[in-house]
């Protein structure tokens, strides 16, 4: 499955790893359709990097299947399905305004983990109608976890859970659809220079920063962008985490 080949769909895909993502796929020449809830911004880039671009809620199971039916009509098909959607959610469990509020926790779980079920699996219907490969594949998925599935710290009891199911459910979703010959894999990453990081501030990264081994700096997005891309075109990589961070364990 080469790159210049894929008709892939990035979901997050108008900011941080997403957008990078879209923009590493467009310059290897994919087709490429980027959904995400900002429509401003996810026109605009689609715009500039000449890719489709699909408004979607990622939990509503109706607004998910009429962007992918857009997108693979537009593209012609699906044969990458990118999942960089999500949200980060600080709170611990007994805080100094009492216990953690369900609904963030809720709400955490069902826009990381459920939301990339969602799409995954109508991803995975759309896949299963195209022709084989020369692999022998006929598409990929390619999840987001995160090392706080692994390494949570203090207020990512709700963070570290919705990755963490990401990460669980590599492995049954790939031999759940191997039969079709479609793969599965989730991306693990550490520290990044995102949107979602910047907000912090810059003494906050700077820490962050300080505490990987090597190298000892924030990864790039085009980093895990480049991840994805060489997953796509690796066909024997199938139902398996991938820590990209540097050597990082979170303490």
């Amino acid at each position: 499955m080469r790159i210049s080949d894929s008709k892939a769909i990035v979901t997050g895909g108008a900011s941080g790893l997403g957008a990078a993502t879209a923009r590493v796929l467009c310059a290897a020449e994919a087709a490429v359709t980027i959904l995400d809830r900002d429509t401003d911004r996810g026109m605009a880039l689609a715009a500039e990097i000449g890719a489709g671009f699909q408004p979607v809620d990622v939990t509503d199971e109706g607004s998910v299947a009429q962007a992918i039916g857009e997108a693979a009509a537009q593209m012609g098909g699906i044969t990458a399905c990118i999942n960089c959607a999500g949200i980060a959610t600080a709170e611990r469990v007994l805080g100094r305004s009492g216990p953690h509020a369900l609904e963030s926790f809720r709400r955490t779980v069902e826009i990381n983990l459920i939301g990339s079920f969602n799409v995954l699996r109508l991803a995975a219907a759309e896949m299963a109608n195209n022709d084989f490969e020369a692999d022998g594949c006929r598409g990929v998925i390619v999840n987001t976890a995160s090392i706080a599935a692994f390494d949570g710290q203090k207020g990512q009891a709700a963070y570290a859970a919705s990755k963490g199911g990401i990460a669980a459910m590599t492995l049954p979703l790939a031999r759940d659809l191997a039969n079709l010959r479609i793969r599965v894999m989730a991306i693990a990453p550490g520290v990044f220079r995102t949107p979602m990081l910047e907000g912090l501030g810059q003494e906050v990264m700077d820490g962050l920063a300080a505490d990987v081994p090597n190298p000892p700096r924030l990864g790039e997005p085009a980093e895990f962008a480049r991840l994805a891309c060489h997953i796509i075109e690796n066909c024997y990589l199938n139902g398996e985490v991938i820590r990209l961070d540097g050597a990082l364990r979170m303490r």
